[in-house]
C-alpha cells in the first residue's frame, strides 16, 4: 500500500506567489542600489551592490535580471572611470608641455643674455688693453669693477642657465613618464578588468 501525501493546489501558488514577490523585491533593491552608487559616484561592484541591496553574492549571480543590472553598471562606471582618467592625463600633459615650453624659452633667453654679456665683456677688455696707458689709476679701477661685476653678471647666468637646463630636462623626463602613464592607462582601459 503506498501512501502519497498531496498538497492542496492553493498552497503551492501562494509559496510561489511568495517567493516571486521576494525576488522582485530583491531585484528592485539591486536596482536602486545601483542608481544610488551612481548618484553618489561610488564604484560599482558585486559586492557593493549586494551590501547596499542586502541580497547575497549568489543571488546576483544566479538571476539573470540582476546579472545583467549589475554587468551594464560595471560597464559604465567603467567608462565614465576610463574618460575622466583620460581627461585627467590629458590636463597634466598639457601643463607639463607648457612647462617645458617655457623651460625651453627662458634657457633660450639665458643663451642670448650670456652671448650679450660676453660680447661685452670682449670690447670692455679690448678697450682697457688699447687705453690702459693712457687711462688715469681711477679710471683703470672703474673698468675693473665693470669687468668684475660683469663676469659675475655671467657666472650669474651661468648658473641660472644651468638650472633652467635641468628644469627642462626635468619637464622633458614628467613628460615621458606621463605619456607611458597615458599608454598604461590605455591598456589597462582595453583589458577587461577582474570580476569579483
Amino acid at each position: 500500500m503506498r501512501v502519497t501525501a498531496t498538497v492542496p493546489q492553493p498552497r503551492t501558488t501562494a509559496a510561489l506567489a511568495a517567493r516571486q514577490r521576494s525576488t522582485d523585491a530583491a531585484l528592485r533593491r539591486v536596482h536602486e542600489a545601483i542608481a544610488r552608487l551612481r548618484r553618489e559616484k561610488a564604484k560599482v561592484s558585486v559586492a557593493a551592490v549586494a551590501r547596499r541591496a542586502n541580497v547575497s553574492r549568489t543571488f546576483l549571480y544566479d538571476h539573470p535580471n540582476a546579472r545583467v543590472a549589475v554587468a551594464t553598471a560595471m560597464a559604465e562606471a567603467g567608462e565614465r572611470r576610463a574618460q575622466l582618467l583620460a581627461d585627467q592625463d590629458e590636463a597634466h600633459e598639457a601643463t607639463w608641455r607648457k612647462r617645458a615650453m617655457n623651460a625651453e624659452d627662458a634657457l633660450k633667453a639665458a643663451h642670448t643674455e650670456i652671448l650679450a654679456q660676453r660680447t661685452r665683456i670682449g670690447e670692455l677688455l679690448g678697450q682697457i688693453r688699447d687705453l690702459e696707458a693712457e687711462w688715469t689709476q681711477e679710471a683703470v679701477q672703474r673698468i675693473t669693477t665693470e669687468n668684475t661685476t660683469l663676469k659675475q653678471r655671467v657666472r650669474q647666468l651661468t648658473t641660472d642657465n644651468r638650472t633652467l637646463d635641468e628644469r627642462l630636462k626635468a619637464a622633458r623626463s614628467n613628460l615621458r613618464f606621463q605619456d607611458r602613464r597615458v599608454a598604461d592607462l590605455e591598456a589597462q582601459i582595453t583589458q577587461p578588468g577582474p570580476r569579483e
